[in-house]
């Protein structure tokens, strides 16, 4: 007995009796989502794209602030390593500060006492690197150059300086520029790279410190400690500042120690 096509939709079964569900037209299309639903309105893009933006603006000077953190930690490591060797060296040659006739503080040094001429280039330094030891090799510290003692202290007894713990014996030797820059090497030109206060030889007067805003720089002192120093405080030799009772030993070794 056939039935009566009343419009609902017909259901089957299985073998074992089960009833097969079989939706008609409509319910093949209910739930299937809309391409036009699916897709981002212009305001919703644009919406993403501007958090983006600000999340990158924020992201970015931190990104920076740590590789110059890292950049600054990298620099005192390398002063700390020319001043141990520069120590092992005054060890060998009776406390003298390298010797004034021998060629190039730096190549007194290399081989015998730095392995490599890498550690005389400063992270801040951005010249290739080279490992020849000539006038393309980078050089970014110099030698403390007390106009006292010459061009530099060169030849001096270490036991001559009154006042290790505050006297500057390395220091990165930038050359004059609005950015940090540096022209120094172990031969040439560019030879017998010194520093003394903000005046480098070669290179000038520093406009200011290697990191921080250029308002802060490394060196390491006599005594072998390395210290990061305002700039203001760098190059301050004052022999009657109260506030700062180091400075008058920073740069010159003869001050009479109290």
């Amino acid at each position: 007995m056939r039935q009566a096509n009343t419009g609902a939709p017909v259901t089957n079964f299985d073998l074992e009796g089960r009833a097969l569900s079989r939706p008609g037209l409509m319910g093949r299309h209910r739930g299937r989502p809309s391409k036009l639903a699916s897709a981002f309105t212009l305001i919703e893009l644009l919406v993403v794209i501007t958090i983006i933006a600000v999340l990158v603006s924020i992201a970015y000077p931190v990104y920076n602030g740590v590789q110059e953190r890292a950049r600054a930690a990298q620099d005192m490591s390398n002063l700390r390593q020319i001043g141990l060797a520069t120590q092992m060296y005054m060890n060998d040659n009776d406390g003298v500060i390298f010797s004034s006739t021998a060629g190039s503080w730096m190549s007194q040094l290399e081989p015998k006492y730095v392995p490599a001429w890498k550690i005389f280039e400063s992270p801040f330094d951005k010249r290739t690197p080279s490992e020849l030891g000539d006038a393309t090799t980078p050089v970014s510290y110099g030698l403390n150059g007390n106009n006292k003692s010459g061009s530099s202290i060169a030849g001096l007894l270490s036991d001559k300086i009154a006042n290790p713990s505050a006297f500057i014996l390395f220091a990165p030797a930038q050359k004059r520029g609005t950015t940090v820059a540096f022209q120094g090497s172990p031969t040439g030109f560019a030879a017998g790279v010194t520093v003394w206060k903000a005046t480098t030889s070669p290179g000038g007067n520093a406009a200011g410190g290697t990191h921080s805003s250029r308002a802060r720089i490394n060196a390491v002192f006599a005594d072998i400690h390395t210290e990061s120093l305002t700039w203001t405080k760098f190059i301050n030799d004052s022999t009657n500042d109260t506030s700062d009772p180091d400075a008058k030993y920073r740069w010159d070794p003869y001050q009479p120690y109290p």
